[in-house]
């Protein structure tokens, strides 16, 4: 690129800053905060990325290209603006021209507003997909909603979490692209009046509804190299008539702002209380807000380009992630039969043929379940049409079992007990042409343990999708100079195809490679160690082992099986006069959910340990314990990085992937875990010598379920190192000031069966976590382990994941050449 070329684009990059914060933000130059120049930044790429939003759309209508549409009730999205910049190569301009201005990059990057639109897991597949799908020129669009209050903000006090909404300013976020003439009205409530029809037997009208008003908005979602620009389009709830003018006039004020208040809720915050009925009511607002304006928005772009339904299904496909979406089956239902006017047989034949289904858990307890009493309620209509696919479906299970009541009960759509419940799941399988799960371990769990009984009936519907994360953001971005040595010696393929990071293995023994590497490490941790002081006021020795453990706080996932690591290694020092052959920094993060106990519990031992263990001078700081608060995006892009242990210890058979475990492989760190979810693969992948599995497998955790053969007691008993970590919960060596708040622990243990089987697994844990601290030692050998790791994740990229979707599944091609 000539020089000229060069100063013409950074003149236009700077110009458009300075016209963005004098015209827009309204302010001098002179006056402007690095908060200002990052919203004039981002405006400015904005302005960028819609020329190609809009030549990508022209593309996909000049092929005629099938569409997938991607519905979340969650997306995890991160920070847009440097992930922008990396994708559409204009970084390096963009810094320069700020330099020009007198302003850092870094530093406005750092104040760059990271959309609050998910919780963990869910949502951050969901974003990682469709980068991918951008990058891999696929034409696929997320839709979800654009909560106000879209993540909680966690604060830890006196050890205990503390919840505030995460208000992140969505009404100015700068990457938004209102689309007010594409609004949605959504009905609700009302009654269903039964038509005769001659041709169909009953037909069903809707009456009386309250409507709710969706405005779209739309992120564009940049592909590596902007090539392709797609679209989540994100859904605020408004009152379809904003004030009872006449009500207020009069001064009847709380009755005329009622409706306003009522819809806006529906936005407000992600997953409401469900422990209460109207908590339970707003969720299920949510839900069908959300497939409702999804619905209706791709109805309307398929109408702009076709005459006719006949061929809707073979230009449509919709991905419903996880059972949140599942009333889409229903609204698809309703809008063909209704509106279109399809016969029953048609309409089912082509809703089938445009669903696909992911399941994201094998948790009883999580599967979705909806009173029918309230579904009648909210969405009557649904439920007619519901309980005629159900009876269709039944007839089929008769046919293939006949006289087989228990498998009717079973997989009925419908469960009879004292409350009749609408199961989501057995919605989501009956309504998909694909059922898939993501991970092998957990695919093969569904079909044999989940719902056996839908996998005889159709084994051709069930497949295996791993999960994968995006190699642009989880390494390229967040980790820079890793990319640099990385790229220094196998060029830059390895960004758009990740497979190729195989050809680094040639690089696992070689001492200025590891030299180097190590020393990206070290930096890495430096820079942790001074996020954690800053977020914290703990200071961490970036020499010890980082073993780092970060995801949602929950049972099965086991952050309490790494607390009796640490209390057991600490009772070594302090007791038994152990010296450390590493020292080691055990580091968490994550969020509880607001109503669950034990998971608030966990955090508040983990804290206490940190307070505990941090100030006893008999550990001369050989150990750290660190919870760093509220976990998001940006901080997993300094964390992941600096880790040189990663811990999935998950209870085997309870995980379904992971994908946390992904990025830590990606960036160099050394899996500790069980053979659960995604680990499975990752060992195939690395090599059972580059990875440290411990713990009870699968077929051995259920076998142990089934033959109610497992006895915490027995291991208590007979085992000193469990006995007396187990002990120390019922003292109060960790809760002085607070005695006996961790006694919970002991009995849910001891008296309540253990159920995510931390005393089957412990030992094993234990003597995992000594050949860690033995290993590490040898730098040499634990730095080609490290290598290989980032050099085997191949497998691990959304890339590889979604173009399977598109092979296996969707049946939609990309429309890069």
């Amino acid at each position: 690129m000539s020089q000229v070329v060069v100063e013409n684009k950074l003149s236009k990059i700077i110009n458009s800053i300075i016209y963005h914060i004098n015209y827009t933000i309204g302010k001098r130059m002179n006056k402007a905060s690095r908060e200002d120049i990052s919203r004039a930044l981002s405006l400015t790429v904005k302005d960028m990325v819609q020329d190609r939003l809009k030549s990508s759309q022209e593309v996909y209508k000049e092929n005629d290209s099938k569409k997938i549409y991607y519905i979340s009730i969650e997306f995890l999205v991160g920070a847009s603006l440097e992930n922008n910049l990396f994708n559409l190569h204009i970084y390096d301009e963009c810094e320069e021209a700020l330099s020009r201005l007198g302003f850092n990059l870094q530093d406005i990057i750092d104040v760059d507003v990271e959309p609050a639109l998910g919780t963990g897991g869910l949502g951050r597949l969901a974003a990682c997909f469709l980068d991918s799908m951008a990058t891999l020129g696929i034409p696929g669009f997320g839709y979800g909603i654009n909560y106000e209050f879209g993540s909680l903000k966690q604060e830890i006090k006196n050890g205990y979490q503390t919840e505030k909404p995460d208000d992140w300013n969505r009404d100015i976020y700068p990457f938004f692209i209102e689309r007010p003439d594409n609004k949605i009205e959504v009905p609700v409530y009302g009654h269903v009046e039964v038509l005769k029809d001659i041709d169909e037997g009953y037909r069903y009208r809707w009456e009386n509804q309250r409507f709710v008003t969706g405005i779209p908005y739309d992120l564009p979602i940049v592909g590596y190299g902007g090539k392709t620009v797609n679209y989540l389009r994100l859904y605020t709830a408004r009152a379809s008539n904003k004030l009872d003018f006449e009500k207020f006039y009069y001064g009847n004020f709380a009755q005329a702002t009622k409706d306003k208040t009522f819809s806006e809720n529906i936005s407000k915050i992600i997953y409401p209380s469900d422990s209460n009925t109207k908590g339970r009511e707003l969720r299920l607002l949510q839900e069908y807000f959300l497939v409702a304006c999804s619905l209706k928005d791709i109805i309307d772009q398929y109408k702009k380009d076709h005459n006719t339904f006949e061929d809707f299904s073979s230009k449509v496909a919709i991905q419903i992630n996880d059972t949140h979406p599942a009333l889409a089956i229903a609204e698809l239902m309703r809008i063909l039969t209704d509106e279109i006017g399809m016969s029953w047989e048609r309409a089912w034949e082509t809703t089938t043929n445009t669903f696909s289904y992911t399941n994201h858990t094998l948790l009883p307890e999580a599967l979705e379940k909806w009173s029918v009493s309230l579904l009648e309620k909210v969405v009557p209509l649904h439920m007619e049409i519901i309980y005629k696919i159900n009876a269709n479906f039944l007839k089929k299970v008769e046919a293939k079992w006949p006289g087989d009541f228990e498998k009717l009960r079973s997989m009925s759509l419908i469960e009879e007990n004292e409350t009749k419940n609408l199961r989501m799941t057995n919605l989501s399988i009956v309504g998909s042409h694909s059922v898939n799960g993501v991970a092998a371990v957990h695919s093969e769990l569904v079909k044999t343990n989940l719902v056996p009984n839908f996998y005889e009936l159709w084994p051709e519907k069930f497949n295996n999708k791993t999960n994968g994360i995006t190699q642009r953001r989880w390494l390229l971005k967040s980790n820079s100079e890793l990319s640099h040595l990385i790229t220094s010696k196998i060029g830059d393929s390895w960004i758009t195809n990740l497979y190729k990071l195989k050809e680094l293995e040639n690089y696992c023994e070689d001492n200025n490679f590891q030299s180097n590497f190590l020393e990206i490490k070290y930096k890495n941790k430096q820079k942790l160690a001074q996020t954690i002081y800053n977020l914290t006021e703990i200071s961490v020795d970036p020499d010890s082992i980082f073993d780092i453990q970060v995801k949602r706080i929950h049972e099965y996932k086991r952050q309490l099986l790494n607390a009796m690591n640490i209390i057991h290694t600490y009772l070594r020092i302090i007791e038994d006069g152990d010296i450390l052959e590493n020292p080691r920094t055990f580091i968490f993060a994550g969020k509880s959910a607001p109503g669950y106990f034990a998971a608030k519990q966990i955090i508040k031992l983990i804290n206490n340990l940190s307070k505990i263990i941090n100030s006893d001078k008999r550990v001369k700081n050989s150990l750290k314990v660190v919870f760093i608060p509220n976990y998001r995006v940006k901080l997993a892009e300094i964390i992941f990085p600096a880790a040189d242990v990663s811990e999935q210890i998950s209870t085997a058979g309870k995980e379904a992937s992971g994908t946390g475990n992904m990025k830590f492989a990606l960036n160099g760190a050394l899996t500790v875990g069980t053979l659960d979810g995604a680990n499975i693969e990752i060992m195939e992948e690395v090599g059972e010598e580059n990875i440290y599995i411990f713990g009870k497998k699968v077929k051995e955790i259920k076998k142990m379920q089934t033959e109610g053969s497992y006895n915490p007691k027995e291991y208590y008993n007979k085992n000193e190192n469990i006995k007396r970590i187990m002990d120390s919960f019922n003292s109060d060596i960790f809760c002085n000031g607070e005695p006996g708040i961790f006694k919970w622990i002991f009995e849910s243990i001891m008296d309540y069966g253990d159920v995510y089987f931390h005393l089957a697994d412990i030992q094993s844990y234990i003597d995992t976590q000594k050949k860690i601290e033995k290993d590490f030692c040898n730098r040499s050998d634990w730095a080609k382990k490290a290598i290989l790791n980032t050099a085997r994740s191949g497998k691990f990229s959304s890339d590889r994941t979604i173009s399977e979707y598109a092979k296996d599944i969707w049946n939609v091609k990309s429309v890069i050449n």
